[in-house]
């Protein structure tokens, strides 16, 4: 099959979906053209590793000044900011040339901020792959967000976000999201209408790269992971500084807390002032961390799709402890693959189990990485993919 892909970032192992996916379907003998855009945050991001197994790699630089002119050029209208950041038009040109060529058996294109690069491209099959619902995601930060800033911004774009969503499974031929509670976000803004194009693509995990290591783990060692510049891991970073640990420090006072993900805000940094609390900030590996923390939690108060790091952890053998909010993303279940709490008492009392309990710890340890390897494989997860490319050409056909 011939793709194009269209992404508004350089995948990586950081934007470790698009890069998955193409990596896998190109393993598998699909013809992949990938056009991306480098935006200010990605200026040293790399493409080499892309070009080894892409047919053509596209990349067009988008400038501070340019995300700036577009936000405030969005502004009066009814276009998300975050789709708006990503305007483009000599990238939009481009892609209307190739797609006009008649080269390609369908169009892929990844998140809310890559939508607007497909505005236009008629003739052949659009896939959104919206990841998360923004608007599920936004409505819950304009409440918990833990700046003023971050909760103004998210109200500012909630109600466009609801509108493009709503019109997004019929602007699209399909729109993928990671979880069911996304999907189910999405029919409740779009309408029954727009239940059968609406599509679950789980996040999946490279095994062989994400593994148990061979080397002990260190003790009493607890480890949150992700980019800590995002707000909801923030909002879960300080939670956990302040409300769970101290509870778990009554028991076990030798437990240490490693935060670990790119660009801590000033208020994460700070929770560093405790001596028993390490925040690292952005590291070129994460799996020495996943190898040496005795557990790894995810204690999310809001959020929205699937946590890689979650199932990362999961896949070295970590076991690990999340809120409800994170397990309703996935199918593994709770009290065999990881243990879930709610309430700051209950999330440390069960990674109490887990650091006091070796039993118990090994059984979580194993069914964690079991459950990665049966539901969350790459492979298995572009053969749906393939699925819904095929199904949209099939009805493009009618």
């Amino acid at each position: 099959m011939r793709i194009l892909f269209i992404v508004p970032y350089i995948p990586s192992l950081i934007r470790v979906r698009s890069y998955n996916l193409i990596r896998t379907l190109a393993s598998l003998g699909h013809d992949v053209h990938l056009v991306a855009l480098q935006p200010p945050e990605d200026r040293y991001a790399s493409v080499e590793k892309l070009r080894d197994f892409c047919a053509q790699v596209d990349v067009f630089r988008l400038s501070r000044g340019r995300t700036l002119w577009n936000a405030a050029t969005a502004l009066p209208g009814a276009l998300p900011l975050q789709a708006a950041y990503s305007h483009h038009p000599q990238a939009r040109r481009h892609l209307r040339q190739l797609v006009d060529s008649g080269r390609f058996d369908v169009v892929h294109v990844e998140h809310l901020r890559g939508a607007v690069l497909a505005e236009g491209l008629n003739g052949v099959p659009l896939v959104f792959d919206s990841v998360d619902s923004i608007a599920y995601l936004f409505d819950q930060a304009a409440r918990l967000a833990p700046k003023p800033t971050q909760r103004l911004l998210a109200r500012l774009d909630l109600g466009r976000t609801r509108l493009f969503e709503a019109s997004a499974p019929f602007r699209y031929d399909r729109v993928l999201v990671t979880s069911p509670v996304d999907a189910q976000a999405i029919k409740e803004l779009a309408g029954g209408r727009a239940q059968d194009r609406i599509a679950l693509l789980p996040n999946g995990v490279d095994l062989n790269y994400f593994r148990p290591s061979e080397s002990p783990r260190h003790p009493a060692t607890i480890l949150f992971s992700g980019k800590m510049s995002y707000h909801a891991n923030a909002a879960a970073a300080l939670h956990l500084g302040r409300e769970i640990m101290p509870r778990i420090w009554q028991e076990r006072p030798d437990a240490a807390l490693m935060i670990v993900g790119k660009d801590p805000t000033p208020a994460v940094r700070a929770l560093s002032a405790d001596p028993r609390i390490t925040v690292t900030g952005f590291v070129d590996d994460v799996r020495p961390y996943f190898a040496r923390a005795t557990i790894a939690v995810s204690p999310l108060l809001y959020g929205a799709g699937m946590q890689n790091k979650v199932l990362e952890a999961m896949s070295c053998g970590a076991p690990v402890v999340v809120t409800p909010r994170v397990v309703g993303g996935l199918r593994a279940q709770p009290g065999r693959d990881l243990l879930v709490g709610e309430e700051p008492d209950d999330f440390a009392s069960n990674a109490l189990r887990l650091l006091n309990d070796p039993d118990l710890h090994a059984d979580i340890s194993r069914a964690g990485r079991r459950y990665v390897e049966e539901h969350h494989a790459w492979p298995e997860i572009v053969k749906i993919l393939i699925g819904i490319y095929s199904s949209c050409r099939a009805q493009a056909r009618l």
